[in-house]
């Protein structure tokens, strides 16, 4: 079955997924790691050949003779093993810088293969996703790939190659021994796969443990501010220590098992080198080997040790990775909910007139958002949507912004159906001032030239001037606030934008929109963080930006849409009635009228009451 998570089903991965994933971010690098991997097996080769010599070496001492000859005999072997194990040390400095190169290249495609597609996601799956889990599989596919990488030619393949090697070679010296060799390698690998498996289980309750104590962290250093006004210190500290042990008692447990493993394989490492010998001195004993294989032996069974110890580590390593690189191969074989059709062409805006036709949209098959919709806006013409919360406003203006796809029906602009034209053509000639302003953790010239990025680039992100930067922040009234930070258009505002007051934020949204310039502009709630002075002081700018754009506004205060050429109210996902603000007051049983009659006490004397303070900031601009 899919798995499920947060309403979004996700398709079955195998391990073949995974492992199509990382080869098309290694592909590029496949000459490089062939190279990695040639070396890596001549250095094993190379590796079972010295202790052959090693054998020579005792076996010429032992056997004596003239003892020139001998010293001759014995430094000659010594070149050939020095040789050797130079072509070692080249090869494996030729195999690590290789490694070097192939492994951050490869990992950088992976982490941009995952990005792009990642980021293509609709508006929809980032709401059923949380941004912090997402950003750990991203990172965690590029990691998952080193450790596996890692793991298969430092460890597996050399095991491998010099395994085979060795009982390549005692064979020929004596077959039993080779063959002792063999069940012990069996045994020692078997018990490190199983118990691994069998401890994968506890392993992973481990992480999930620290996992939740992780998260009990941030949650409440996040609400420290909460806690400490809510009198919670105590409760939170034993809420904490409750986690924390329960992390302990698990942690013990799996370092416990991981003890028992260490303790297997310390009896199989030194239980091979007691038989090995044994039955060697019974050989020996009866002439069938030289003393040099005692030599030869032991320098292999402290390369195989070497080469075996830790296998269960690396079980467990190839299990974790394989599971933190499916999650993000999952998101990867998810596909896009909204993308291009094949064909689809950019939209051309001569007039800028919008229709809604037959439109209709749902969310599952159960709860619908709007219905039967068919509305013109003229080209030029500045609309408000108001309405009661969630009547449907904020999805009119997702389905324009092909956020949403229409369960039925047309979104047309200048005739031209928005379903059949590219997604960034659409947003390009669409500028919005949202009600939420979320800015990069970048300088506020990056954040306000990013309406305008198409142009040669004058900083990191900015494609704008400087002096049009500086020209929409006074327009916007930005210029206010600017002036009076540290490093002025320079200063980062902070994760989110939390360094300026919502107030701020919406100005630097506003001036955005001055400097894209698009033919199209959606305004969500763009006053609703400012106080009536500023709001005042930056109408003048809403109404430049609104000059000769077909607009579409949405606004609670109804004070601020008086002036709109036409007034759309919608309730229920329908359009109850439309028309200007004195022809719909001058109908009695208007919704709007109800509306307006409510809020009237509250902006009638808008301009007796005193200026609001703005929002305290949340951190010092250093």
């Amino acid at each position: 079955m899919p798995k499920s998570q947060h309403n979004i089903i996700y398709p079955k991965v195998k391990l073949r997924d995974v492992l199509g994933a990382f080869w098309r971010g290694m592909a590029p690098q496949k000459w490089k790691l062939f190279l990695i991997m040639t070396s890596v097996i001549f250095i094993s080769v190379f590796n079972v050949v010295v202790p052959i010599f090693y054998k020579q070496f005792f076996d010429i001492i032992v056997a004596g003779g003239d003892k020139m000859l001998v010293v001759s005999q014995l430094l000659n072997i010594i070149v050939i093993i020095a040789i050797l194990h130079s072509i070692i040390w080249v090869l494996y400095r030729v195999a690590s810088f290789l490694n070097n190169i192939y492994q951050p290249s490869s990992m950088t495609n992976l982490r941009q293969q995952a990005y792009d597609h990642l980021i293509e996601h609709s508006y929809s799956f980032f709401t059923n996703n949380f941004v912090g889990a997402l950003v750990q599989r991203v990172n965690r596919f590029a990691r998952a790939f080193e450790r596996i990488s890692d793991d298969i030619i430092w460890n597996i393949a050399p095991l491998i190659v010099r395994a085979l090697a060795i009982i390549f070679v005692v064979f020929f010296v004596n077959q039993w021994m080779a063959l002792v060799i063999l069940i012990w390698i069996v045994i020692f690998i078997g018990f490190n796969i199983v118990f691994s498996q069998w401890k994968l289980k506890y392993d992973i309750q481990n992480a999930e443990m620290d996992s939740k104590a992780t998260a009990y962290l941030a949650d409440t250093l996040t609400n420290q501010n909460s806690i400490t006004l809510f009198g919670g210190l105590p409760f939170e500290k034993k809420g904490y220590r409750n986690v924390t042990n329960q992390q302990r008692i698990l942690t013990t447990f799996t370092w416990h098992l991981g003890s028992v493993a260490d303790a297997v394989q310390a009896f199989l490492s030194f239980a091979i080198e007691f038989i090995l010998f044994y039955f060697a001195i019974r050989y020996w004993g009866n002439g069938l080997i030289t003393v040099g294989v005692f030599a030869m032996l032991q320098a292999y069974i402290l390369t195989l040790i070497d080469q075996v110890w830790g296998m269960n580590r690396i079980v467990k390593d190839l299990y974790q990775a394989y599971a933190d690189a499916k999650e993000m191969v999952e998101i990867m074989k998810l596909p896009h909910e909204i993308k291009d059709i094949p064909g689809a062409k950019d939209l051309a805006i001569e007039k800028g007139e919008i229709e809604f036709k037959n439109l209709n949209f749902n969310f599952n098959e159960t709860r619908k958002i709007l219905e039967d919709i068919n509305l013109v806006i003229k080209p030029g013409e500045k609309v408000a949507l108001i309405g009661p919360s969630g009547a449907g406003k904020t999805t009119f203006i997702r389905l324009l912004l092909k956020l949403y796809v229409p369960t039925s029906g047309e979104i047309l602009i200048d005739g031209q159906d928005i379903q059949k034209i590219t997604q960034e053509s659409l947003r390009k000639n669409i500028s919005m001032v949202p009600q939420d302003t979320i800015l990069f953790h970048r300088t506020l010239a990056d954040n306000i030239a990013y309406g305008k990025r198409d142009l040669p680039a004058r900083g990191a992100q900015a494609g704008a001037t400087k002096e049009e930067i500086e020209k929409a922040a006074t327009l916007a009234h930005c210029d206010e606030f600017i002036k009076d930070l540290p490093f002025g258009f320079g200063t980062f505002v902070g994760e989110r934008g939390i360094k300026l007051s919502g107030g701020e934020r919406q100005r630097v949204a506003i001036a955005r929109a001055i400097l894209k310039n698009a033919p199209i502009l959606v305004l969500d709630e763009a006053t609703s963080s400012l106080d009536s002075h500023s709001e005042m002081m930056i109408q003048d700018a809403l109404n430049t930006l609104m000059a000769g754009k077909t607009t579409i506004v949405i606004a609670h205060r109804l004070s601020t849409i008086q002036k709109m050429d036409r007034i759309i109210v919608i309730d229920g996902g329908k359009v109850l009635e439309q028309g200007s603000h004195n022809d719909l007051l001058a109908n009695e049983n208007s919704l709007y009228k109800k509306l307006w009659t409510l809020q009237a006490g509250g902006f009638l004397n808008e301009d007796e009451e005193e200026e609001k303070s703005e929002d305290d900031k949340t951190e010092s601009y250093e």
